[in-house]
């Protein structure tokens, strides 16, 4: 007789949902389709010479390590590139600070793994992204929920919220998704502070901060949190874990992303990932630094900018001609 597998599940797969996000992009795999559901990358700007080279020199000159098992925390050398690269934008971090995942939606479920009991609470935008609810879902998480409007998370009303004791924030301070917002600096040393003031840790996602087609870059919450809390220098010992990804500078095929924390918060980090999948594929670590390096990464980056500021500005002229003025 088959057994009934529903009735084996654990408790915790009941709320479980596909993601809309997967759904989504079967959708955007037909070729009629042009979709604005998705943070999908132009496929004809990878760079695929690029990575035919590095496919090409890692397997004539480092295939053996290449292909074996590698350390939990990630190829030295790419964290080592992670680590000078965010110093650009006032992030102070060493490799020790930088773990290597399997792409951000990865960093997500270890998030949720590290901070979440059945039943805490996680404050977030409304809206956020789907993709972190779903990781978090699984650990029994609940939602204090602050709204938004044009100019991202309602800072005015964050004090009331806190009040519940939420466990950390969850946010997207660069053209979030989906909102597309970007939060100003005042409100961003307003959520700083604010979180500093009642202990509250904050997760801070920020796939898209590179591709800014124009204006300032701002600093990031990890950079404004320096100014409250003890640094010894190097990476801030205080509230904020910091989360970025390869999917949308290089090729989201690659599923590498990372985190940047405190080192106790890494090491626990890493014993949670070790249980999951022991490392991120190495091959593909080694391939994405030997495409990255030696400026190529700052130059595509550049050119990423460029090419979709310039499809922006069509979408734009195409949404004035072709729609009623109330759409945006």
């Amino acid at each position: 007789m088959p057994i009934a597998w529903t009735s084996r599940y654990a408790l915790r797969t009941k709320d479980i949902k596909s993601s809309a996000i997967r759904e989504l992009l079967k959708i955007t795999q037909q070729p009629e389709v042009i979709s604005f559901g998705g943070g999908l990358p132009a496929n004809d700007i990878f760079p695929i010479e690029r990575f035919m080279g590095a496919c090409k020199a890692v397997l004539e000159q480092n295939a053996v390590m290449a292909l074996q098992y590698g350390e939990t925390e990630g190829y030295k050398p790419l964290r080592d590139m992670i680590a000078r690269h965010i110093t650009r934008y006032g992030i102070k971090a060493e490799a020790q600070n930088v773990l290597i995942t399997t792409g951000s939606q990865q960093a997500l479920d270890l998030i949720g793994k590290l901070l979440i009991n059945s039943g805490d609470r996680v404050l977030v935008e409304a809206p956020t992204y789907l993709g972190a609810l779903q990781a978090f879902n699984a650990y029994g998480a609940e939602y204090v929920s602050v709204p938004c409007d044009d100019d991202g998370l309602r800072t005015e009303l964050l004090e009331a919220h806190l009040r519940f004791g939420p466990k950390f924030m969850y946010v997207l301070p660069n053209f979030q998704n989906p909102g597309g917002t970007t939060l100003p600096e005042n409100r961003r040393r307003t959520l700083v502070s604010l979180a500093n003031k009642y202990g509250i840790p904050v997760v801070e996602d920020d796939p898209y901060g590179q591709l800014r087609y124009e204006g300032e870059h701002l600093p990031p919450l990890v950079v404004l949190d320096r100014e409250n809390v003890p640094h010894d220098g190097g990476y801030t010992l205080g509230n904020v874990i910091y989360l970025s990804t390869f999917s949308k500078t290089l090729a989201p095929g690659l599923r590498l992303g990372w985190i940047v924390a405190p080192a106790e918060v890494i090491a626990k980090l890493v014993q949670l990932k070790q249980g999951t999948d022991l490392h991120t594929s190495t091959f593909t670590q080694v391939i994405a630094y030997e495409v990255a390096r030696g400026n190529f990464l700052d130059l595509h980056v550049k050119k990423i900018r460029d090419v979709y500021r310039e499809r922006r500005d069509v979408m734009l002229e195409a949404l004035a001609q072709y729609f009623p003025p109330e759409v945006k």
